[in-house]
């Protein structure tokens, strides 16, 4: 029987938030005794199939589904064949959901797994997309869609208000002179005078975008800008504010669907912007 961890160092920290847990593990034979964390566990199953009893009940995790398991809640884990299971996961503060839903009483996901789009998607960028980027902007934005989409899983109904144009425009213009330096939802929070959670729902309900992401799409913009004046791949990641050449190269090929080297060599690195 054995449990192999894959990776060595689990945490990452988040800024202003304490540091969590990420961890991506293989069981093979083994199994975990009952057991409960005072966290939300966010895990992706990533190959075979992952057994748990919980509230009462055994549950099956495939590959491609998500475990959102409640804080508190007892639960074990087991291997359904010889084969084991492959998974990852993240451990998040329900301080941290407190933060993005304002007092709100926590969401719970009654089954434990979930075949939900926008959830795994929202998981995969928590456990995944964000492990070992250092600007604490990454966590804060994947946090929110995070919470939202466990949220919206648990049957809670989001309360339909106004959003404050006037603040996300203030946003919206001061990242456009942080597009090098970053900027973080505290600092758009003290310019626009809005509370920082709500700016991102509003941010988003107008824009169509988060603040995160948009100044991820203001980077990948000057980055091309650049790459077009003669720019290295390593000079135009740092000339556009990323902290090293492989988190250009993710950025860059999530906002244009090719990596920066196949967008030179395309017909694209020749388009002139009116």
């Amino acid at each position: 029987m054995n449990s192999t961890a894959l990776s060595s160092n689990p945490l990452y920290s988040t800024g202003s938030f304490e540091p969590i847990e990420r961890v991506a593990n293989r069981l093979v034979g083994a199994a975990f005794s009952p057991h409960r964390h005072d966290t939300y566990t966010v895990a992706l199953t990533m190959a075979g199939v992952q057994a748990f009893n919980y509230r009462g009940a055994m549950r099956h995790s495939l590959p491609g589904q998500v475990l959102i398991l409640h804080p508190d809640e007892t639960h074990d884990g087991h291997c359904c064949d010889e084969a084991g299971f492959v998974y990852r996961a993240a451990y998040v503060p329900p301080t941290h959901v407190q933060a993005v839903l304002g007092g709100a009483e926590l969401p719970f996901v009654v089954n434990g797994v979930s075949t939900n789009p926008a959830l795994i998607a929202a998981a995969f960028n928590m456990i995944i997309d964000c492990e070992g980027v250092e600007d604490p902007g990454a966590y804060e934005d994947a946090l929110y869609d995070l919470a939202q989409t466990i949220n919206q899983e648990a049957g809670k109904v989001a309360t339909v208000r106004i959003a404050n144009r006037t603040a996300v425009m203030q946003a919206r213009e001061f990242l456009e002179t942080a597009v090098v330096s970053g900027a973080r939802l505290e600092q758009l929070e003290q310019v626009t005078g809005c509370d920082r959670w709500q700016l991102s729902r509003d941010f988003r309900a107008l824009l169509g975008t988060s603040p995160y992401r948009y100044l991820q799409h203001r980077r990948i913009d000057l980055a091309k800008q650049l790459l077009r004046e003669g720019a290295t791949l390593a000079d135009a990641a740092h000339g556009a504010g990323f902290a090293d050449q492989s988190h250009f190269g993710r950025t860059f090929r999530k906002a244009v669907g090719l990596t920066p080297k196949e967008w030179l060599r395309s017909d694209l690195f020749r388009t002139i912007i009116l």
